[in-house]
């Protein structure tokens, strides 16, 4: 999963955790929260850091109780966790490469579940684009297909300078794979009618767009993230449905960030109180 460097509501001060001395030690975690408290989510103390994108990406997806949701690049876990905040009964399964990253995801899961509640978010391991056909087996639909497909795939240009950090590297770089891949993959595992959404830079929205339609997907939308009210864009959701045949759609989207670098109510409303994005 790709992100920002701004962090989402840590918790100060952070907390470490290190591992048995006798083995090599495991990355040294942080301990916080997203949507103001509502879900308890780790990080690695170092590296890649979860940004505001898996947290807009949740809020995004109109998914409704008992429906299951297939994230690609899950990290760990923030999406799948704010989306199971805002909707309890949504099944979900997230794909992720770094076996360190998978297993924090899985804590991360563990650490939100109620007393004695059953897991509803699975973590299975998985490098993009190539998905395992195990995955058929975690979800309860008949053929095997998600009825929402979600992404924030990896989309820094390969020819920039590569982050030292191997695990930041692999959430941010299109150095092996490039995002319209991951997208091909994800199409064949939604229902039809599903919908199929994506976080990404506007660099490479128009051959994301051109990927959906060869894939058999349209109704595609486009809902921009201003960073302040009047500045361009840099990053925007794309939201098709897999069959779909509506127009073209440029929604109004949400600005960010006030003058003064403060959050907007609107923005506010998603980020800390678990909203779901304005669609007007």
């Amino acid at each position: 999963m790709s992100g920002s460097r701004k962090t989402v509501n840590p918790l100060p001060p952070p907390q470490s955790f290190i591992g048995n001395l006798s083995v090599p030690p495991a990355p040294a975690r942080e301990a916080g929260f997203l949507m103001g408290g509502r879900v308890r989510y780790s990080q690695f103390a170092k590296g890649y850091r979860t940004g505001l994108e898996p947290v807009l990406m949740a809020a995004s997806i109109p998914a409704r109780p008992g429906e299951t949701v297939l994230e690609g690049g899950c990290g760990a876990g923030a999406a799948l966790l704010c989306l199971s905040a805002r909707i309890p009964d949504v099944h979900g399964v997230g794909l992720e490469s770094d076996p360190e990253t998978q297993a924090l995801a899985e804590q991360n899961i563990h650490n939100n579940l109620l007393s004695g509640g059953i897991p509803k978010l699975r973590i299975l391991q998985a490098h993009l684009p190539a998905i395992p056909r195990s995955l058929r087996a975690l979800t309860p639909t008949a053929n095997g297909r998600f009825h929402h497909v979600m992404a924030n795939p990896p989309w820094h240009s390969p020819s920039g300078t590569p982050s030292p950090d191997s695990r930041r590297r692999l959430a941010l770089s299109a150095e092996t794979t490039a995002p319209e891949e991951w997208i091909r993959a994800l199409t064949k595992w939604v229902l039809p009618g599903g919908t199929l959404t994506f976080v990404l830079s506007t660099a490479v929205a128009d051959r994301a767009c051109q990927t959906l339609l060869e894939n058999g997907c349209g109704s595609i939308q486009f809902y921009p993230f201003w960073p302040k009210a009047g500045r361009e864009a840099k990053l925007v959701l794309v939201r098709a449905v897999h069959g779909g045949r509506g127009i073209f759609r440029l929604r109004a989207g949400l600005v960010l960030h006030e003058a003064d670098g403060r959050f907007t109510p609107a923005a506010e409303r998603v980020l800390r109180d678990g909203e779901a994005l304005p669609e007007d």
